[in-house]
């Protein structure tokens, strides 16, 4: 299947897994560097990230892998596709790993928008990747989807229905709208089992992951330009997050005034409107 008929299914059921879209040597890569900060990280607290399981982000700077997940192509095509509908760019809305313990119980099934207040169902707010470092089976608490909960209609039914469970090896793409009801499900094994989180969102949202904490732009400098500003490091038209009204990418330059003065980022549509004001404005 090609990019176009995985946004479909995606649009259609609520979620879709993609096989092997990145190497093994990537996601063994990943888990190798992540190891010491998963044995360092204490469990949650909390019935939703639950009492026997480990979460940490900021992974753009814990491994150089992280950034092949974060911009894989196939998928940044399938966001931009959906998300690109209702903003002038995308955005990293977290980057997280997840450690599932054994004795973990079944998460409270969810959608991820709801952590935004505006309404809903006109358009999707995010969509998640998880990307599975441990084969992923019923027993070891695989995410559990629930097909077709999502967007308007799915919302408005009175029950989520039955999930599905994202039995998947490492190296697959579980992809899900943020109105798609989803959870994670118990461990009843003897091992813990990982997986990452990739989100993105709209780019006017205030993402999950305060980004500019952990990266600033000591450690966005050594960012590609993507990659920074999926990160944040730039504006979204018109002028919204911007730095002394400029473009923040330029905290990640060698040579940083340290007075400069205000620039319109504005859509096309926008700076031909205002033109044509400020045109008749001089007569």
């Amino acid at each position: 299947m090609n990019v176009e008929s995985w946004t479909a299914e995606l649009l259609e059921r609520g979620y879709c897994i993609i096989p092997g879209l990145v190497p093994d040597a990537t996601v063994n890569g990943l888990s190798d560097d992540l190891d010491p900060i998963f044995a360092a990280t204490p469990l949650s607290q909390g019935h939703f990230y639950g009492f026997s399981t480990k979460r940490f982000s900021g992974l753009l700077k814990r491994s150089r892998h992280a950034e092949t997940l974060v911009t894989q192509p196939d998928i940044l095509a399938i966001v931009q596709a959906i998300l690109g509908k209702a903003c002038d760019r995308i955005q990293l809305n977290v980057a997280q790993a997840i450690e599932i313990h054994p004795g973990e119980v079944r998460q409270f099934p969810h959608r991820d928008h709801d952590m935004w207040a505006g309404e809903k169902g006109t358009h999707e707010y995010l969509i998640n990747v998880i990307w599975p470092l441990d084969p992923f089976t019923k027993a070891n608490g695989a995410t559990q989807i629930y097909p077709y909960s999502h967007g308007a209609g799915g919302m408005a039914k009175g029950e989520v229905g039955a999930p599905i469970i994202a039995e998947c090896e490492p190296g697959a793409a579980i992809c899900f709208l943020g109105s798609t009801a989803h959870g994670a499900g118990a461990n009843r094994t003897d091992r813990p089992r990982r997986a990452i989180v990739v989100g993105y969102s709209l780019g006017w949202l205030k993402p999950y992951e305060n980004l500019w904490l952990s990266y600033p732009p000591e450690v966005a400098r050594t960012f590609s330009p993507e990659l920074a500003a999926l990160a944040g490091y730039i504006q979204h038209r018109p002028n919204l997050g911007n730095y002394e009204g400029q473009c923040p990418s330029l905290l990640l330059t060698d040579q940083m005034p340290e007075h400069i003065g205000a620039i319109d980022a504005l859509r096309p549509d926008q700076a031909e409107m205002l033109a044509q004001f400020a045109n008749t404005a001089r007569e």
